[in-house]
């Protein structure tokens, strides 16, 4: 179940302990019980920093393999609201790192105004996040669920393996992870940064936290550039405007954006392939080199102008600080169908990303809705899980790469529909069961039943915050000139969020150096 590396891996991160951490064991039998078992006892042979004696159970805990991380605080064993039920491998077992050292005091991961935050919220809050240990997304949400755990001893978190769950996974009508519940009730499904977690929950309660720092101490002081976003466009902005000399803050939810989503990337010049996950991983050691403020986990909720033609940047934190320029690389994100059945599936059938939600629907009949390069891509992961794939695309003819049409074409169980237009998604009993199309030659409506459908249509910008305060495009792109200057003195736009064609990540990050030598000229001559 584990090897070797592992379990050096683990010695090595645990000279960064402070203090103890103990593994607490549910009660009861299970099959799987044993392994966990073995699974605890080698991480807990690793150091005698880590605790674990399998005869020391807990009967609250929610089944025989479940276990509690506490933590020695002051000499007293402290729960942390941070539980595992399942054997927390595959993509969780950084998870379980993560929180063996940050449970031993290791620093948190959040942004300081998000700390703060989470330690005002004034109300139990308990989460339950399943997850399919196979998912590249369900970390990223079990990570911030679990250290706003370690921050507040109102809220807990307990990541459910999917797999080991399957009554669970039925009764909630799960198909598509993470799914996060929030005291009984779904919350949230499908990736979701930590900012939109702060979000959602400061809709959905109010009188949650308080507004803002205490301390304005804190505040950051004046700075020439603030990029908005952290995609390949705000990461080439951050280091070119850090290379002038200039006081930079970069604002971002997350490293990498849709970029970190990216499976297999092929066209990055002088890369022959890499991924997602390692070029945002690049992207935040590139910008560790240079003195850049981050401002991770974060949102912008608002931004004013100065009486001295400056501008005031307002975070979702509550904090507040003034910038000389901004640059806007806010990017995109899934454009959704607006279609009936759509919203209220999501997470039961809908989904968004193949690779996260495709082992869902092992043997199924699937639809992918899109055939450009994401829908064909798309296809392709589910074509060796599920019994059949009908690709369904509104233009006449598929626009994705002929290298990947080819590909899909060669696979006996993807079918393609052109000149379709999806009419409504079906549900049965809370589960998706057919999708409704036209056919846009002959107006003849079809359905077709299945139990999945991957929406791959395009990207929709994020201009939301912005609207009305730069100039927008009919399709909510930023309008920019040839150097990416904005409607409005000192902001500039770069990436997938403005009106530049072609969204790749080469352009993006062309786009951003561009706009940071423009952010640069203009300072120099005000």
């Amino acid at each position: 179940m584990i090897d070797q590396s592992l379990l050096d891996a683990v010695k090595s991160y645990s000279e960064n302990m402070t203090r103890p951490i103990t593994f607490v064991l549910g009660s009861g039998e299970h099959s799987k019980r044993a392994e966990l078992i073995d699974f605890l006892t080698k991480i807990a042979g690793t150091t005698d920093k880590i605790n674990f004696d399998p005869a020391a159970t807990d009967d609250s805990l929610p089944s025989p393999i479940s276990f509690a991380v506490y933590s020695h605080i002051d000499d007293t064993l402290t729960d942390t609201g941070i539980v595992f039920s399942g054997i927390p491998g595959g993509h969780e077992f950084t998870s379980l790192i993560l929180a063996i050292l940050q449970a031993g005091g290791h620093t948190l991961k959040l942004d300081e105004g998000i700390q703060k935050l989470v330690k005002r919220f004034n109300q139990p809050l308990e989460f339950q996040t399943y997850v399919s240990l196979s998912c590249h997304s369900c970390p990223e949400v079990v990570q911030a669920l679990n250290q706003f755990s370690l921050l507040n001893e109102g809220i807990s978190n307990e990541m459910i393996d999917g797999a080991l769950f399957q009554e669970q996974v039925e009764a909630n009508k799960i198909q598509g992870v993470p799914a996060v519940f929030l005291n009984g009730k779904p919350f949230a499904n499908g990736l979701i940064d930590t900012a939109k977690l702060i979000t959602k929950l400061q809709e959905q309660f109010p009188d949650l936290m308080g507004e803002g720092s205490d301390d304005d101490s804190d505040q950051l002081e004046q700075q020439d550039v603030t990029i908005i976003g952290a995609g390949p466009a705000g990461v080439a902005a951050a280091i070119y405007t850090a290379r002038k000399g200039l006081k930079v803050t970069m604002v971002a939810d997350r490293i990498g954006g849709q970029v970190k989503d990216t499976q297999d990337i092929e066209n990055l010049i002088s890369v022959p392939l890499t991924n997602g996950t390692n070029l945002s991983a690049d992207f935040v050691k590139h910008i560790q080199e240079y003195n850049i403020t981050l401002k991770q986990h974060v949102t912008v909720k608002e931004i004013d102008e100065t009486v001295e033609e400056n501008y005031s940047i307002h975070l979702n934190t509550g904090e507040q600080f003034e910038t000389r320029s901004i640059i806007l690389a806010t990017g995109a994100q899934w454009r959704k169908l607006g279609v009936p059945g759509e919203e209220e599936n999501t997470g039961k059938g809908v989904a968004y990303c193949a690779h996260c939600d495709g082992p869902f629907f092992k043997g199924k009949d699937i639809s992918v809705v899109g055939g450009g390069n994401s829908g064909v891509e798309a296809a392709l992961d589910l074509a060796g899980i599920v019994k059949s794939v009908t690709v369904l695309e509104f233009a006449d003819e598929l626009k994705a790469d002929q290298v990947l049409i080819n590909k899909a074409k060669e696979k006996s169980n993807i079918e393609f529909i052109t000149g379709a237009a999806t009419k409504e998604i079906k549900a049965t009993d809370g589960k998706v069961s057919s999708i409704v199309f036209e056919d846009r030659k002959t107006g003849e409506t079809h359905e077709r039943d299945l139990e999945g459908v991957f929406v791959q249509i395009g990207l929709v910008p994020n201009t939301g915050f912005i609207k009305g305060f730069v100039d927008l495009n009919r399709f909510g792109e930023i309008e920019i000139d040839e150097r990416c200057r904005t409607d409005r003195k000192g902001i500039f736009a770069c990436g997938d969020v403005t009106t530049v064609p072609f969204k790749q990540i080469n352009i993006a990050m062309g786009e951003g150096s561009k706009a940071a030598l423009s952010a640069f000229e203009y300072l120099v001559m005000q």
